[in-house]
Order: structure tokens, then C-alpha cells, then sequence
């Protein structure tokens, strides 16, 4: 069990857009992960605690988008990304919620995330989202690296695969956070 101060805590939520929610999920589908968002985003907002909602998106052109050669590129739909594949799912933001648009896997780098959060005061953050070992973990080793202290929940993230999911947990996040699941987090 963790007890948090809410007036230093925030919840920062990766990629639950419909885009990224639908596709292949394990150990957990999207649509459970934003189930449990919900409910700790709700959690939050009780306690006075901000919401961040990051999602991430590009131009039609991806003139915005990282080009490096690599070995596995992801695929990009000639013309850009279906109309609505970068919006957040219906129901997830509320009014008083901070939405960050990202255009990298981590929601730190070329955004004002870093800026809210110091501004706020806000010290631990609380993180979640889709995928594991994409988003969630390049946001964790930035956020790690800034000095921030980290609870990452378990039962709100999933990827691609169980494996990928579990190697995250198991060999990475409890080097640079603090893991629990979603029951065990307390306000102070």
C-alpha cells in the first residue's frame, strides 16, 4: 500500500486514444486499462490531484515524425493516421484535465509535460497507459531521470504481448519506481 500526497502527485496517463486502445493487447485488453484509468483518474480529481492525458499524433505528412534508419520501422498509413486515431477515448478527459500531445514514445521530450508538473509542484507521478514497454517506459526512464519519484500501476498498462508487458515489470520498473496495482494506492 503507497499513500500519496495529493497536493505534490499526479496521474499521468499514456496513449489511451482509440488508435492505440483497440489493437492486440496482453495480458490486458485496452478497453480494461481504461477502465481502471477511469477510475483512479476519478480518484485523483477527488483528491485535487491533477490529470494528464498524454496522446500522441503527427501530421497527415508525418513531417513531424522521427525519421531514423531502423531495423523494425512502424508502419505509417500513406496519408496519415485515420481521422479520429489520435483523439483520447470517449469518456476518459474531464473538465481541469492537462491533455499533452507527444509526437516521440515519451511524453517528456518536446512538450511542456516537465513545465505543468514543476509549476504545479508536483513531485511523484503516477503513471499508466499503453504500451508497457513504449510509452509508459520511455515517460518512466525520462521521468526517472528528472528526479521524479515514480509509482507505475500495474493493472493500468498493457503492450502488445504478456512478455513484453512482463519484462517491463519485472526487469525495469522496480529499478526506477515503485510498482503496485491500482487497489493499493492511497491519498495522504
Amino acid at each position: 500500500m503507497i499513500s500519496l500526497d495529493p497536493s505534490t502527485t499526479a496521474l499521468v496517463l499514456i496513449d489511451l486514444q482509440n488508435g492505440i486502445v483497440d489493437g492486440p493487447r496482453a495480458p490486458r485488453s485496452g478497453e480494461a486499462v481504461v477502465k481502471t484509468a477511469q477510475a483512479m483518474a476519478a480518484r485523483f480529481r477527488a483528491a485535487g490531484a491533477p490529470v494528464f492525458l498524454v496522446h500522441v499524433g503527427w501530421a497527415k505528412d508525418y513531417a513531424d515524425a522521427l525519421k531514423q534508419p531502423v531495423d523494425a520501422p512502424t508502419p505509417r498509413p500513406v496519408g496519415g493516421p485515420p481521422q479520429d486515431w489520435g483523439e483520447l477515448v470517449p469518456g476518459l478527459q474531464q473538465p481541469g484535465d492537462i491533455v499533452i500531445h507527444k509526437r516521440n514514445w515519451g511524453a517528456f521530450y518536446g512538450t511542456d509535460l516537465d513545465l505543468h508538473l514543476r509549476r504545479r509542484g508536483i513531485k511523484t507521478i503516477v503513471l499508466g497507459g499503453i504500451a508497457t514497454n513504449f510509452g509508459v517506459e520511455s515517460t518512466a526512464r525520462d521521468a526517472w531521470e528528472r528526479a521524479y519519484e515514480l509509482v507505475i500501476v500495474e493493472d493500468a498498462c498493457t503492450s502488445a504481448s504478456a512478455e513484453l508487458h512482463k519484462m517491463a515489470f519485472a526487469a525495469i520498473f522496480p529499478r526506477i519506481a515503485r510498482v503496485i496495482s491500482s487497489s493499493d494506492l492511497r491519498f495522504s
